[in-house]
Formats: structure tokens, sequence, C-alpha cells
């Protein structure tokens, strides 16, 4: 199982797209530091988003879709299953 995955450092704020096979730890990294240099200037780490893909290719070409979306869409995404921008890195599915 892939996963593409959107953080964000607050409500509306800056937000990060990512794809990993092991969203768990790809949060894990993000949050000490170590994920990326982006998350960490910008202090991107609130999970607000995610979904599942079955092959690698799959995750990888929703990412890339995503990342070409204007803000107001990828707005519209999270805030469709996640209205209050919470920190959704509980509902992570265990494989």
């Amino acid at each position: 199982m892939y996963f593409v995955y959107v953080l964000a450092s607050r409500r509306t704020g800056t937000l990060y797209i990512g794809v990993t096979n092991d969203l768990r730890r790809r949060l894990d990294e993000h949050r000490s530091g170590k994920g990326s240099e982006f998350v960490a200037r910008y202090g991107v780490t609130r999970l607000v988003y995610f979904e599942t893909c079955e092959r690698v290719d799959e995750a990888i070409s929703r990412e890339k879709q995503l990342k070409g979306w204007n803000r107001a869409w990828k707005i519209r995404l999270i805030e469709r299953s996640n209205p209050d921008w919470l920190d959704v890195g509980g509902d992570i599915p265990f494989e």
C-alpha cells in the first residue's frame, strides 16, 4: 500500500504534498525535522489529508496531479473530509 498525503502548518497554512509506502514512519521523520528541509523550515507537520493507492506508479501520478492543482482546489480537497483541519495521523490504517 502507498500513501499520498498532505501536511499543513495550520488551517489554510503552508501545504506539503508527498508520497510514501510507510506513512507513520514518514510522518515521524517530518515531525522530527528529518523528513525534508521545506517541512522543517515552515513547520508543516499536521497531517490533514491522505489517500491510499495499491501501486507506486498510481501514488506518484496522484502526487504529481495534486501538486499541479491550484491552492483553492487543494483546500477544497482537504475540507471535504477534514473541514476543521485536524491532524488525522491517528486514522492511518495498519498495513
